[in-house]
């Protein structure tokens, strides 16, 4: 089958690794000083609880990149100098095949800093100095994509729970106190909104996601996230010592359930349980695809469950609440969230049926497809520098196998051969 055109680094994916690297090191400053805060005014416990959610997602981010390097360096002409084609310029990410030194940056907490640095080195080489590895860089922003993701539900969702809680049970609640609010709220779902582009772009058989089609998925994803993370700051304000117990029950049976549906993401038997249970973090918060089969039934057994337990935590923190300082925002609460979150399925569904992107764009095939590819049947190609098609040996398998995951059809239509056979080559 001939390959298909696929995504070139290009002067925004550039502009994205600079702003990444930045809003990265701003991050952690504003962690930083938040803590600092709370030490100084002597809410110690409060300090060792942000302290514990920074350093828990550091450590988590730092093994799925050390995990990606150490299978990276087993593909053919990824550590070797001088080379070209999809890993020209692989040498330089982490270190290159210096494992020890590398092993030491992710001791160090410092490896998912020196990928970002890695694809602005790579991507600077490419687009401003013309040299070949474009795909490498490319390879590079869609590794960096699932690390931010990851970043984002391990620290950015509980901290911003932390935030609306601990304004809860002081009761003074400031302009710059919502302004923030606000502001971590749009940079979760944003976040959530480029992966998807970014999965999107990986795949040459799907079509790019158009402005409009990003605002729709922008909304119904902060219509659902929104009010899952005020129904457990608002349970949290009312019974704390229950909140651990909460979610530990959640995440044993998200766990549970990403291993029945035999996820396989990772390349080793600890890296998969470790994405397991990160992906039981995630669910606590935002749904995902992440495995073949049937996504409708998946997805609506989790939202069910979803607004469910949401109801429970609505209903307890109503039951407990200080009726006299809670009185001025309990009743619009208990009606707005429970209403956004509806509003949020009913978005997901105006997006799948109004503004799914394979409903706008007509795509390009190859002679002989049919004009409407489903998403299970998307192809990973072979292609090299000089015909712009994908090689399988350097493909991003991890990557590739979750983008079909993630836009597989409802359909339940298996993959074509072709796919099948350059999906499995690629774990060599």
């Amino acid at each position: 089958m001939e390959g298909a055109p696929f995504s070139k680094y290009s002067c925004i994916d550039f502009i994205f690794s600079v702003v990444g690297v930045c809003t990265f090191l701003v991050d952690w400053g504003s962690d930083v000083w938040v803590a600092a805060e709370f030490y100084r005014r002597g809410d110690f416990f409060w300090f060792a609880v942000l302290v514990g959610l920074m350093v828990l997602s550091s450590v988590v981010v730092q093994m799925f990149s050390w995990f990606w390097l150490k299978y990276d360096q087993e593909l053919p002409g990824f550590s070797s100098g001088g080379g070209s084609g999809v890993h020209a310029g692989a040498d330089t990410v982490l270190c290159g095949d210096r494992v020890k030194l590398s092993c030491m940056l992710h001791v160090l907490q410092l490896g998912f800093l020196c990928r970002h640095i890695s694809a602005i080195r790579q991507g600077f080489r490419v687009w401003w100095r013309k040299q070949e590895g474009s795909e490498y860089a490319v390879y590079l922003t869609h590794d960096l994509s699932m690390l931010r993701l990851i970043e984002t539900f391990c620290e950015s969702a509980p901290q911003l729970t932390l935030m609306i809680y601990v304004m809860l049970r002081t009761n003074n609640a400031r302009t710059v106190q919502f302004v923030s609010i606000a502001a971590s709220t749009t940079s979760i779902v944003w976040m959530v909104v480029d992966y998807h582009r970014s999965l999107r772009s990986f795949l040459p058989d799907k079509a790019k996601q158009g402005w409009g089609s990003s605002l729709v998925y922008f909304l119904w994803n902060l219509l659902l996230i929104a009010p899952r993370v005020a129904a457990i700051a608002l349970f949290s304000s009312v019974l704390p010592g229950y909140i651990a117990a909460h979610f530990l029950m959640m995440w044993v049976v998200f766990v549970l359930w990403a291993w029945r549906q035999r996820t396989d993401f990772m390349d080793s038997a600890g890296g998969e349980w470790l994405y397991r249970a990160t992906v039981g973090l995630i669910w606590y918060f935002s749904w995902f695809n992440v495995a073949e089969g049937r996504t409708r039934g998946r997805s609506i057994i989790y939202h069910s469950f979803m607004a469910i337990d949401g109801g429970i935590l609505l209903t307890t923190w109503w039951c407990y609440r200080d009726p006299v300082l809670s009185q001025s925002y309990a009743l619009p609460l208990l009606i707005t969230l429970p209403l956004s979150y509806l509003l949020g399925l009913l978005f997901k569904a105006l997006y799948y049926c109004c503004f799914h992107p394979k409903l706008w764009r007509p795509l390009a095939r190859d002679p002989g497809l049919p004009h409407d590819l489903p998403d299970a049947e998307v192809s990973f190609r072979v292609f090299s520098i000089q015909d712009n098609t994908m090689s399988s040996q350097h493909l991003n398998r991890r990557m590739a196998c979750h983008a079909s995951n993630f836009f597989n059809s409802d359909q339940g239509v298996d993959r074509n051969t072709d796919s099948t056979k350059n999906a499995e080559s690629s774990r060599v």
